[in-house]
């Protein structure tokens, strides 16, 4: 790509994303995660009409006498993307891949905290960290971001969301918003050895991972996925090839049970990647590359039941 083709490809993500932004998402980020975190500001004697809630016993014990402890809402945020980078985020059966989807996704979000005044980083991972760039505020470092999200080119093929989510939890001192983009597909049905290799890795398999995560900071996965990881076409004779591993794998997909254990397993994948989002706690969407986002993502925003953890 040259350099007259990047700055027309990021003009053109900034244009149409700051439209989705403007039309469809003014006022859902802003009332939704705005003034979530909260500072510590004082300590002072009860009074009536104080929460009973806010009460610190431990001091209340100590002096005798019922204190409790004041919040201010702190209104600037950080928010982290995490986008996948994977080879199998290369994989698109419509007219965009998943790569090119997380990023118009990642750009929306990006400009929707910008225009909040709020801070956007970016964590382009793979089975590693690939690149990082810290969270700051300003439309030419929004720009770098959309660019990084566009041209970046990773030097490794598979996926550890844990080594990620790891990554995260060390850089990010304060509390922020982390959107993760990925498609999970080595991350929930896989071999338990490859499971059992990943968590051995980091010392945690993902579901620990992400709940740390969601303890820590304000998670929020958005799995993307492709309509031919579901369904598989009646083709005939098809050699199928995983993209990280290079495995192959012949089969008859004019065979009806080929196609039904094909979608079958895919179906269980995806119940046990619910299950484990429901025990984790954390917040998820499912986007597919054949749709649109702006009204999920929004109505997302809109009915999201803001957690104020203290």
């Amino acid at each position: 790509m040259t350099i007259s083709e990047l700055i027309s490809s990021v003009r053109r993500v900034e244009v149409r994303t700051k439209r989705l932004v403007n039309d469809t998402m003014v006022g859902a980020y802003l009332s939704h995660f705005k003034g979530r975190g909260m500072d510590f500001e004082e300590l002072r004697e009860y009074m009536p009409g104080d929460e009973v809630r806010d009460i610190d016993w431990n001091v209340t014990f100590r002096k005798g006498r019922p204190f409790v402890k004041k919040f201010r809402e702190e209104r600037e945020l950080s928010m982290l993307l995490a986008v996948d980078v994977s080879r199998s985020s290369a994989f698109g059966s419509q007219r965009r891949t998943k790569r090119e989807f997380a990023s118009e996704i990642a750009a929306t979000l990006a400009f929707s905290a910008a225009r909040s005044s709020d801070k956007v980083g970016l964590l382009l991972f793979s089975d590693r960290v690939e690149f990082f760039l810290p969270p700051r505020k300003g439309r030419r470092h929004i720009l770098r971001l959309v660019r990084e999200l566009l041209t970046f080119e990773p030097k490794h093929h598979r996926t550890n969301i844990n080594a990620a989510l790891a990554f995260v939890n060390h850089v990010l001192h304060r509390r922020s918003i982390v959107f993760l983009l990925t498609d999970f597909l080595h991350s929930f049905g896989e071999s338990a050895e490859r499971r059992a290799a990943v968590a051995a890795a980091s010392n945690r398999d993902v579901l620990q991972e992400l709940g740390l995560t969601n303890t820590r900071h304000d998670l929020v996965c958005v799995h993307l996925h492709d309509p031919r990881e579901s369904v598989l076409p009646s083709a005939g004779l098809l050699t199928i090839e995983d993209a990280e591993t290079g495995e192959l794998l012949e089969i008859d997909s004019h065979r009806a049970a080929v196609r039904e254990k094909f979608a079958r397993t895919n179906a269980d994948r995806l119940a046990e990647m619910d299950r484990a989002f429901r025990r984790a706690g954390v917040d998820t969407l499912s986007f597919s590359t054949s749709e649109t986002f702006a009204h999920t993502l929004q109505h997302f925003f809109e009915t999201r039941k803001g957690r104020r953890r203290r």
